[in-house]
């Protein structure tokens, strides 16, 4: 859905970059692991990341899994304090989807113990407060969705 919406938002004249989570912890936060304190590190340095690019004008563009309410106020604060707009889609996808979905088999090493601190498995999930946008599957296909979540970035 990302990278739907990033081609959407390009071929309506706006400039937008994708900071994909698993690039980043390839790079700028492969110092990091999956503990609690390594999750809300990655968020707090995408979130200045996608400040530097929102500040150059870009529609910063960030599918990481934030599995902390504080981690994703912090991102909000970090964006509001520069009086850049931070728009927060969740993606509600039912854990059965996501295991389901899964090209990479994590969730099953996370089932077999293979993967501690999981989330949705042994780790928690904190279900956002108020997103702006609310996406579940039934809401379409990816392209549908980077449709409704584009339509909200243009009207803000």
């Amino acid at each position: 859905m990302a990278v739907e919406l990033e081609r959407l938002l390009i071929e309506s004249g706006q400039a937008a970059y994708l900071l994909d989570g698993d690039n980043l912890r390839h790079g700028l936060n492969s110092d990091l692991g999956f503990s609690a304190e390594d999750r809300d590190e990655n968020i707090r340095r995408v979130s200045e990341v996608a400040r530097l690019i929102a500040d150059a004008g870009l529609v910063a563009l960030v599918p990481v899994i934030s599995p902390y309410r504080q981690a994703r106020q912090q991102a909000r604060h970090i964006h509001e304090a520069a009086d850049l707009r931070f728009v927060e889609v969740f993606v509600d996808t039912p854990l059965e989807v996501c295991e389901r979905r899964d090209p990479k088999g994590m969730y099953a090493k996370a089932r077999a113990g293979e993967i501690k601190g999981f989330t949705g498995i042994d780790d928690p999930y904190e279900i956002p407060s108020s997103p702006e946008v609310h996406l579940k599957p039934n809401h379409g296909t990816p392209q549908q969705q980077a449709e409704i979540v584009l339509e909200v970035l243009l009207s803000g």
